[in-house]
């Protein structure tokens, strides 16, 4: 029985433990925080260049996140020369610089985690076709891809298996077929023999080209936005059996969705995440878009290879819609497109993370170290493309792509290995479809307004966008 003795303080709680406990747990948080931003950095560091890797030091607490920005600003300040392709120093401007100074590996700082910037093609093939777990997706990007959706790049494992047999499905050869035909349909009004929900107004590019054409020339038209427009409406229809239309709610908040994320990336530094948030936002355009764009804009810097392109599609099929069975004896349109992606690689790079222990290269690298993989460097290095490596030659893609660098294969605009790109058919045959529909009808030329600045936003897109002056033929 507890006895109550009024007037009786009760006992006072022992506040000298409780400091010393305070203190304790002050002192092994501080313990881990010099632990990551300055003690395992330096160590890192130190392997690393014992076994002969060169690079930056270490500068507590951001890396080189202070030089990567700086970089980046001076580039989108000023724009290129008007037919130039030598578009890395201004598309990747830090990885550009780094791989000058250090050579083809290279240990560069993001706050306080080790990236190696790697464009040597036989190690990033070792990389990308690995199956036994030790590179994959950066896990410290879980954080930003919880604000988007979860999509196949997101998953590893078994849950990377069971997406990836799904989305093959909708991407199946004979899916690809009937969606050659909706991808024509798509850009004329020829939709309605096909698939009636087709018909939908913003899906007539041609058509609405057509219109704002007349009788001459048009000023300009951005063709930017077209693309992305034609693209999300295709895809949709094609893989989803959706209409952009009726869906183009969803589409704006996907996209109000990533700009906020891309937002809270600038606004909210942490070390060593910003540039692989910007990685995990890579994909988000259409890499058909894209690609459709840099190559109407490459083909008005070359009339003559436009000419020629127009020539075999006029060859094949006259002023008829093009049929997948025609598609596949476009050989110079398959090589001016080979050639734009290898100039303007709409996903500029690939990333992987070290999950355990592992050696490439005659090096060991410890777990948690990123391999930064710069796709449009090694697609402009002379050493592997030859010395005319910054010219538009689609020529050399004429035995195809194994033959077409010295390095076979050293073309990855959509990847390699396991995780290649599952939609890669799908955008070349979209492509190859659009743009054999726009040689059909149209002469094109850039516009004086056009100002040459491909920068990485998600993908590689124009900075002041793509205005073209279209002619009817």
């Amino acid at each position: 029985m507890a006895i109550v003795i009024f007037g009786a303080s009760p006992a006072a709680p022992p506040w000298s433990l409780l400091y010393a406990i305070g203190a304790l747990a002050a002192l092994w948080w501080a313990w881990r925080a010099l632990e990551r931003v300055w003690i395992r950095p330096l160590r890192l560091g130190r392997a690393l260049r014992a076994q002969g890797l060169g690079g930056t030091a270490y500068r507590f607490p951001s890396g080189d996140m202070k030089e990567y920005v700086r970089l980046a600003m001076a580039a989108r300040s000023q724009s290129m020369p008007l037919r130039s392709h030598a578009i890395a120093p201004r598309a990747v401007p830090f990885d550009h610089s780094i791989l000058r100074q250090h050579g083809q590996v290279a240990v560069t700082w993001l706050g306080s985690e080790p990236r190696v910037i790697l464009s040597d093609p036989k190690l990033i093939r070792e990389i990308l076709a690995n199956k036994h777990g030790q590179f994959g997706k950066q896990r410290s990007t879980a954080w930003i891809e919880r604000m988007l959706a979860n999509g196949l790049t997101a998953h590893q494992g078994k849950k990377w298996v069971v997406h990836r047999r799904i989305i093959n499905h909708a991407f199946h050869l004979e899916k690809l077929e009937v969606s050659s035909k909706s991808a024509t349909c798509c850009i004329m009004n020829f939709s309605i023999r096909y698939y009636p929900i087709l018909a939908c107004f913003e899906t007539e590019l041609i058509r609405r080209w057509h219109d704002s054409v007349g009788a001459g020339d048009v000023d300009k038209i951005d063709i930017w936005p077209e693309f992305q427009n034609l693209t999300g409406d295709v895809i949709s229809r094609a893989a989803f059996g959706s209409s952009f239309s009726e869906g183009r709610r969803i589409f704006q908040l996907q996209s109000e969705q990533a700009q906020n994320a891309v937002k809270m990336v600038h606004l909210m530094y942490i070390p060593g995440h910003n540039r692989r948030a910007e990685t995990v936002l890579l994909r988000w355009n259409g890499t058909t878009a894209v690609l459709l764009t840099w190559t109407m804009v490459v083909l008005s810097m070359h009339p003559e290879w436009q000419d020629r392109a127009r020539e075999e599609v006029l060859r094949v099929f006259g002023k008829s819609q093009p049929d997948s069975e025609g598609i596949n004896h476009l050989r110079i349109v398959t090589m001016v497109l080979y050639e734009v992606l290898r100039l303007y690689p709409p996903i500029l790079l690939v990333s992987r993370e070290t999950y355990q222990k592992s050696e490439l290269g005659g090096v060991e690298y410890p777990p948690g170290v990123t391999f930064t993989l710069p796709i449009v460097c090694i697609h402009h290095d002379p050493d592997v493309w030859g010395e005319d490596v910054d010219r538009f030659r689609p020529e050399r893609f004429a035995e195809g792509v194994s033959k077409a660098s010295k390095d076979a294969p050293a073309f990855f605009p959509f990847g390699w290995g396991p995780k290649i790109c599952v939609g890669q058919n799908f955008a070349l045959l979209e492509a190859k479809i659009g743009l054999a529909m726009i040689l059909q009808h149209f002469l094109f030329e850039l516009s004086p307004s056009y100002s040459h600045a491909p920068c990485a936003v998600s993908t590689l897109q124009p900075q002041y966008g793509a205005q073209i002056k279209l002619k009817k033929l």
